[in-house]
């Protein structure tokens, strides 16, 4: 009774509170921060205790049909599994981390208080709710939870945040809709709505049907190709720990446990076009929104487009089919909501230190802002797949699964594997170079004028930022132990039988301090040496004003941006014209205005649009006698 009551408690506490707050007065609001606070350490200390008490489940009987209504059973089915659990772990301790971030970073930029806090509840329990769900109506309820806490968040952001919520809103719903039709499709083959009792073939159109409505769900929600655009808008005008908890964390947590329980549980997927639909999307994910990502000159919109490119190294490892490219796809899952968390967290400490997030605006904050400095270098080394850092470790693991795809697996995507494998290492060496040009552009450049009183931010923000950092390191030098402890037991796989290639971390690591280390002596050694003048900046004799001699780190990539045939494509994607919400909604006003053209009030005109409808009608008729 005690496990069925943490179950009940982690999904209803944070749901109920979070759903009360969202109508309380602003008057309060410090009794909003204090409860957000209590119940997300509440929830994460609950998340800690249901993975590590095992199997359990908690079941309610909501509604039960007879059987000429079909036998119908409505339960509400909690059950704690390997992946669910751990996955729990986590979106509550980034709960936590948000919700400590939020008491000094969300004040200031928003007059919604409680809202915000209620939202933070409301995801919370959605998530959990998600992640313990067994029955695939409430999992829809609770994914629609979310949902409408992200809308809540964004709206929060002041100025335009509107617009980006309703774009998120409304591409979020579609894919939601989507999943609708394809748990009814599934009920449909296999006479039941609970997740352990499905197995389904893919060997029918129908079942085909189904699994890519559910795909196109969780695509949509871990912000994958085409159905992305949601994910930069959002980004550019939402709040940055909104942007941290959910587009950049637990957005990608759900995504992609959603598309593991797809292929893993309730379809048997095997090697064939289903899994080339996926690596198509994870490749084509991981190369073009980093592209798009490289001349971006907002911190926030470059941020957003990196965390979509991610999102592609996740979808190829489960393509693969491969122990060890899903063990790695999911082992980066976890790594990327580590860092895409962490980096956001700091480009939300350079807006509000600084009144802006225009790279251009930026320069010369590593001495100021020493701390968001250290914490964003590290994420940004382990997002570009640096060793020894978190991110190396999975993204080997994903390219190896890549190469164990093509030496083991016939047909499918086995001949493809080269394409793959060559668009996620040009992945990496793209992210390295947009986060070289990121890094100069805040932290190492020449610091601008109006910048000089800069500060560091409050503890609230930066113990986040070193938690989420120290996280990279640790899970990157000792990658054993996440794998053992979370990744292997969540799959169902033996560690010995995943990774097959040899990464000596420890060697590694003290090579790295190593040459460090070096480097810090020369360093010092020359900084000691009397033999340097340093005078200011002249040009023939006329000292050089600081601002003349700022070089932008927005310049870094123009020439791409300028190439011939990448030029045109960056120029439509800046038009909107691979947005499927744009596109959408310009073939909407289309038809609007076509059926208007038509209801032009003159009655010959109704008149022949009848005669016509009634010949089709005929037509038809007669052709089926």
């Amino acid at each position: 009774m005690k496990e069925m009551n943490i179950l009940y408690i982690s999904v209803f506490l944070p749901l109920i509170v979070g759903f009360l707050m969202l109508f309380l007065p602003n008057k309060i609001k410090s009794v909003s921060r204090a409860l957000t606070f209590i119940i997300s350490v509440v929830t994460f200390v609950l998340g800690i205790k249901i993975f590590t008490g095992g199997e359990s489940d908690y079941i309610l009987p909501i509604l039960q049909l007879g059987e000429s209504l079909g036998g119908l059973e409505l339960e509400l089915m909690l059950t704690v599994k390997p992946l669910g659990a751990f996955i729990l772990m986590f979106a509550m301790g980034f709960g936590l981390l948000i919700t400590l971030y939020s008491l000094k970073s969300v004040g200031a930029n928003t007059k919604r208080i409680n809202e915000y806090y209620g939202a933070i509840l409301l995801t919370i329990g959605g998530t959990a709710g998600i992640l313990l769900s067994d029955h695939l109506l409430f999992l829809l309820v609770f994914w629609e939870i979310v949902t409408v806490s992200l809308y809540i968040l964004i709206t929060t952001g002041g100025n335009k945040s509107n617009f980006a919520a309703t774009k998120s809103f409304a591409m979020i719903g579609a894919s939601d809709a989507a999943f609708m039709l394809g748990v009814f499709m599934i009920w449909k083959l296999s006479g039941t709505f609970v997740i352990s009792n499905i197995d389904l073939a893919t060997n029918s159109t129908l079942s085909i049907i189904a699994f890519l409505l559910l795909m196109t769900a969780a695509i949509t929600k871990a912000g994958a190709l085409p159905l992305h655009t949601w994910v930069p808008t959002s980004g550019e005008y939402a709040p940055v720990s909104a942007m941290a908890l959910l587009p950049a964390a637990i957005d990608k947590l759900l995504g992609i446990y959603l598309l593991v329980i797809v292929v893993r549980e309730i379809f048997d997927i095997q090697p064939g076009a289903l899994t080339v639909v996926l690596s198509i999307i994870g490749s084509a994910t991981i190369v073009i929104a980093v592209m798009v990502a490289m001349v971006q000159h907002n911190l926030k919109k470059l941020l957003s487009y990196h965390a979509i490119s991610q999102v592609g190294y996740m979808i190829l490892g489960i393509a693969t089919c491969t122990p060890v490219g899903i063990a790695g796809g999911i082992f980066h899952m976890l790594n990327n909501a580590i860092y895409k968390c962490c980096l956001f967290l700091c480009g939300g400490a350079v807006e509000q230190a600084s009144g802006t997030a225009e790279l251009d605006k930026l320069g010369g904050l590593g001495n100021k802002m020493s701390i968001t400095f250290t914490t964003c270098l590290i994420a940004a080394l382990s997002i570009s797949g640096i060793p020894p850092l978190n991110g190396f470790v999975s993204k080997w693991m994903i390219y190896q699964g890549v190469i164990k795809m093509g030496t083991q697996q016939t047909g499918g995507t086995a001949g493809f594997w080269p394409i793959w494998l060559t668009c996620a290492m040009f992945g990496s060496a793209l992210t390295l170079a947009s986060f070289v040009k990121l890094i100069h552009s805040i932290f190492l450049s020449r610091l601008p004028d109006k910048l000089k009183d800069v500060k560091e931010v409050s503890p609230f923000m930066t113990v986040p930022m070193v938690v989420l950092a120290s996280l990279c390191v640790f899970f990157g030098v000792f990658y054993h132990v996440p794998l053992k402890l979370f990744i292997y037991p969540a799959l169902g796989i033996e560690p010995g039988s995943a990774i097959f290639g040899t990464w000596m971390s420890g060697l590694s690591t003290i090579l790295l301090i190593i040459g460090i280390g070096l480097g810090l002596l020369i360093w010092l050694f020359a900084k000691l040496s009397k033999n340097v003048r340093i005078v200011p900046t002249w040009t023939c004799g006329e000292v050089q004003s600081n601002e003349s001699m700022r070089i932008p780190g927005t310049h870094f990539y123009k020439t791409v941006s300028r190439m011939s045939g990448l030029k045109q494509l960056y120029s439509g994607q800046e038009k909107g014209y691979f947005d499927p919400y744009d596109q959408g909604g310009k073939a909407g006003l289309g038809l609007t205005a076509f059926l208007k053209w038509l209801h032009s009030g003159v009655l010959p005109v109704y008149l022949t649009w009848v005669v016509l409808g009634l010949l089709i009608i005929i037509f038809v008729i007669c052709k089926v006698q």
